[in-house]
């Protein structure tokens, strides 16, 4: 519900609302009746302006009014904070919290993690500090809640399939006629989405001589048991498989050698190097972003993937808050309608909301800015990649029909995919979610042409 009140209002150019433009959902019947649309920044003021007695009356007269009054507490508290005036911010939060729960509506629920993480944002302007984004390695029992949280992601909602096929399909055109394969993975937590890899490579007439994935993670326990389920895996389908786990974030490897690895210096005529990253807000992946970029160009892979989340965390506080609030309104809308009635789907879909896009909302709200790392981050991959010397590599053709058929998997019809400028991008009623692309040398691009303008399926 959150999702559609925001989505009623056109962005203009004030910086909360410039970072509200992106697709929005179709209105509502209701909102149709209410006649002209009126922009962001009115619409907030018009929020602002409730009090106390029509928060009473509001909570009392239905879930969408009660869903507007919800908004207008949160956008308070944020402009709130954004001013730096803490003390209105803090008697605003009980009263979120009143109304807000993790275990109710799509807004409830949506605003009790906006509170929390706007609960954490306050006492860190008290202290005058802000802890670093997740620095530090997840704990053993937190790793094995974030490994179920996503596997439950998995079976509700197609993101992170989408996320997997895509990107495994552009990897699989990619290295057609290779023998000797090498994947680096710079987040590889669980390694969910290889196995669907090495099924498609195995079933090959001819299979690959040498398969190798090196994975990047903050645990080498964890790290060491991926590597053997996916060891296991590859022997059950008669692939030959080496696993090299390196314990750190790519933006700190000093040297491209040390992803390589000496199989490489071996046999680097004929070995075919593919690096992917699934964007993700749950802890800083990269460390440094410059570090990255550095690596990547020494690199020179043949194909780099990137699925990324269509969210900025650039600009001002409130303008990031803004369209945080509207992004997982839209995720958690989704999620709503993915997670049945079932005791057992509920459950699953509160310890994704809990374990992943909670702590991700507090990473956005909590912490903002340079002061996640202590250096500008790149807001958007690709346009570093041009800049880098890579070119796109269009994903029309086998990865947009994988993804086709996927949304053809599940029941509900929120889902859009949309294919622009060589990437392809999965919404929800028109938001943009999430964007996939694949990037190669410019030396090996110039000669492509990827596919321009956008086209709805």
């Amino acid at each position: 519900m959150l999702q559609g009140v925001l989505s009623r209002a056109p962005a203009t150019e004030s910086p909360a609302a410039a970072a509200m433009k992106t697709k929005r959902a179709p209105a509502s019947p209701d909102e149709e009746e209410e006649g002209e649309r009126r922009p962001a920044r009115g619409k907030r003021q018009q929020l602002l302006g409730l009090g106390s007695a029509a928060a009473a009356a509001a909570a009392a007269e239905g879930p969408e009014t009660r869903g507007l009054w919800l908004l207008s507490l949160l956008l308070r508290c944020a402009e709130a904070v954004a001013m730096d005036q803490l003390t209105e911010a803090r008697e605003l939060l009980p009263e979120i919290a009143e109304l807000a729960s993790p275990f109710g509506s799509s807004p409830e629920r949506v605003a009790a993690y906006f509170g929390d993480a706007l609960c954490a944002r306050v006492l860190s302007s008290y202290l005058g500090a802000y802890s670093p984004l997740a620095l530090r390695p997840l704990a053993a029992a937190q790793s094995r809640r974030v490994a179920s949280a996503f596997q439950a992601y998995n079976a509700l909602s197609p993101l992170v399939k989408f996320s997997h096929f895509t990107a495994n399909q552009a990897i699989l055109q990619a290295l057609d006629g290779e023998d000797r394969l090498h994947v680096i993975d710079l987040d590889i937590m669980q390694g969910l989405q290889w196995p669907g890899l090495f099924h498609i490579l195995a079933s090959r007439p001819r299979k690959p001589r040498s398969l190798r994935i090196t994975g990047l993670g903050a645990s080498l326990d964890v790290l060491e048991a991926t590597g053997r389920r996916l060891a296991d895996f590859a022997a059950s389908l008669g692939l030959p498989f080496e696993f090299h786990p390196i314990e750190g974030k790519i933006g700190h490897v000093a040297d491209a050698a040390a992803l390589l690895g000496p199989r490489h210096r071996q046999q680097q005529q004929d070995e075919a190097t593919v690096v992917h990253w699934m964007h993700h807000c749950l802890y800083d992946v990269t460390g440094s972003d410059l570090g990255t970029v550095r690596l990547l160009r020494s690199l020179r892979p043949k194909l780099i993937t990137i699925v990324e989340q269509d969210l900025g965390h650039s600009g001002d506080f409130l303008g990031r808050f803004v369209e945080a609030l509207h992004y997982y309104s839209a995720l958690f809308d989704a999620l709503g309608d993915g997670a049945g009635a079932a005791a057992a789907e509920s459950a699953e879909r509160h310890a994704v909301e809990r374990q992943l896009l909670g702590a991700e909302i507090r990473n956005i709200v909590a912490v903002g800015g340079p002061k996640r790392t202590g250096e500008v981050r790149v807001e958007r991959w690709g346009d570093e990649l041009r800049r880098a010397g890579f070119g796109p590599v269009s994903l029309a053709g086998s990865p947009a029909t994988q993804a086709r058929l996927l949304l053809g998997m599940y029941p509900w019809k929120g889902y859009t995919l949309v294919e622009e400028e060589a990437c392809l991008k999965l919404g929800w009623k028109d938001l943009s979610l999430l964007t996939a692309s694949a990037w190669e040398p410019t030396d090996a691009a110039a000669a492509a042409t990827p596919r321009r303008g956008s086209q709805e399926t």
